[in-house]
């Protein structure tokens, strides 16, 4: 029978938040791979885990993978930890329980703290729905592709970001999203926690005079759906009812359908589009 990898989640900074279970877990399994074993020997010598540990980071993340899994396939089981909170979560871990999955192998999952998750509760912004993006990438091209894609996003946004470079994100999201209500969260669970609801542009003003400290956790409003609307309109206000027209009709509606269309986004009763149609 092959063994099982445990996804196991630890404190993000208060070590009060480490599950009993997940201290049970990192004490009977085989192997700890462990993201920083540098890092996480403060955490097993704090809670008396005496488990073997084994790197597996970005940079190792494929051939470490192969390495643990064969280890499993001897029945031998694995935990799985970050530096700070849920493996697999903006995290090489995702390659790993692929790999299982491809494998056989079970993969279970303990649940604990994730900065993304707290964040979000403590912002003050619309908790529904929301999206997560983690580091927004360094690739020029690939950073504006999903800032684009973020200008129309409509859901609350989540953004990692390190304090060197806190300054420049918050400028491109400036640029990209306008103005947005956001909130800043540092240090979560740890005794200088702070929580900075405002603007992008009043914390971009702020973080240019002082020094950013700590990592971050960015919770960005969404675009509204008044402001999707009001800029719909403003776009069709610039086209002539005749180009409006040809819009629909090109993308295959009859007349008459393409005439309510037209009204509807003008705000205006669809006999006015009629009578000035008739009188072209």
């Amino acid at each position: 029978m092959p063994g099982m990898l445990y996804l196991c989640a630890t404190p993000i900074g208060n070590l009060g938040d480490m599950t009993p279970r997940v201290v049970e877990t990192l004490r009977s399994v085989d192997m700890i791979a462990a993201e920083d074993t540098r890092n996480s020997i403060k955490l097993l010598n704090h809670f008396e885990i005496k488990t073997s540990m084994t790197s597996y980071h970005e940079y190792n993340k494929v051939e470490k993978a192969d390495f643990l899994i064969g280890q499993m396939q001897q029945g031998r089981n694995v935990a799985l930890i970050t530096d700070a909170g849920t493996p697999a979560v903006s995290d090489p871990g995702e390659v790993l329980v692929r790999k299982c999955q491809e494998a056989g192998i079970p993969v279970t999952s303990l649940p604990g703290p994730a900065a993304c998750i707290t964040a979000l509760t403590l912002s003050g912004l619309p908790t529904r729905r929301f999206c997560f993006e983690g580091f927004l990438p360094s690739d020029k091209k690939e950073k504006a592709q999903i800032l684009g894609e973020l200008q129309e996003e409509s859901r609350t946004i989540i953004l990692y970001e390190a304090p060197h470079h806190l300054v420049r994100t918050l400028g491109e999201l400036y640029g990209a999203l306008g103005n947005r209500r956001i909130t800043l969260c540092r240090e979560l669970t740890k005794k200088f926690e702070t929580i900075l609801p405002t603007t992008i542009m009043e914390a971009l003003v702020l973080y240019e005079k002082e020094e950013p400290r700590g990592e971050y956790v960015l919770v960005v409003e969404g675009k509204s759906l008044l402001q999707k609307k009001e800029e719909e309109q403003a776009a069709w206000q610039t086209m002539t009812v005749e180009e409006h027209m040809a819009y629909y009709e090109e993308g295959g509606m009859d007349e008459k359908s393409a005439m309510k269309q037209v009204a509807k986004d003008r705000g205006v009763p669809k006999r006015e589009i009629y009578q000035y149609l008739l009188s072209k």
